[in-house]
């Protein structure tokens, strides 16, 4: 197993209850829409081979992240204070596979309409809740090959590659975030 750096060497890990992470990573997709299942490729590779901090749980919420999302903005309970989210792009400029990281208000607008149950957030509750409750949105995104029209399950060679990949930049995500003080109830840990 790959392990991660751990915050609590650090004494910065907020407890505020149990089950309760400071990051949380969720995989946006649909494992039987081709490159679509993206997300939660990476999910399934990260809890399988990769040993995460006891501060970060990795959630494959398929094409359910709203539920998580709304629950964040609505209750302060339970908020964690970073959220990073995996998911397939359809971007004119990047290549098959390409893994990186965008912003809300980057997300191309074939997501951005795709506003129903099943489909990824619309920017303005990712906006939102960056706006009104200061979790940290991070996405990290893949240029997607090829979504089908119809059922068709697998990724594609370039959106295979593109899961390893991404899960070396959740390492560096989650590196990066064990050096940063962490605050809890504005009482420094």
């Amino acid at each position: 197993m790959v392990g991660f750096p751990s915050r609590e060497k650090q004494g910065s890990f907020c407890t505020k209850g149990t089950d309760m992470y400071s990051t949380m990573i969720f995989g946006c997709g649909n494992l039987i829409m081709g490159d679509d299942g993206f997300g939660p490729a990476v999910i399934q590779k990260l809890t399988s081979e990769y040993d995460l901090p006891e501060w970060v749980d990795a959630v494959d919420a398929m094409t359910g992240i709203r539920e998580y999302l709304f629950d964040y903005l609505l209750s302060e309970e339970g908020r964690p204070e970073h959220i990073i989210i995996l998911d397939a792009v359809d971007f004119e400029d990047r290549q098959p596979g390409e893994v990186f990281r965008i912003s809300s208000s980057d997300i191309p607008a074939r997501k951005i309409h795709d506003f129903s149950l099943h489909q990824f957030p619309t920017v303005n509750l990712l906006q939102e809740i960056e706006e009104y409750t200061g979790i940290r949105v991070t996405i990290v995104a893949a240029q997607a090959e090829y979504i089908p029209e119809e059922i068709e399950e697998g990724l594609s060679a370039p959106m295979h590659a593109a899961v390893s990949e991404a899960c070396e930049l959740i390492s560096q995500i989650l590196s990066e975030n064990s050096q940063k003080e962490v605050t809890c109830d504005d009482v420094r840990i």
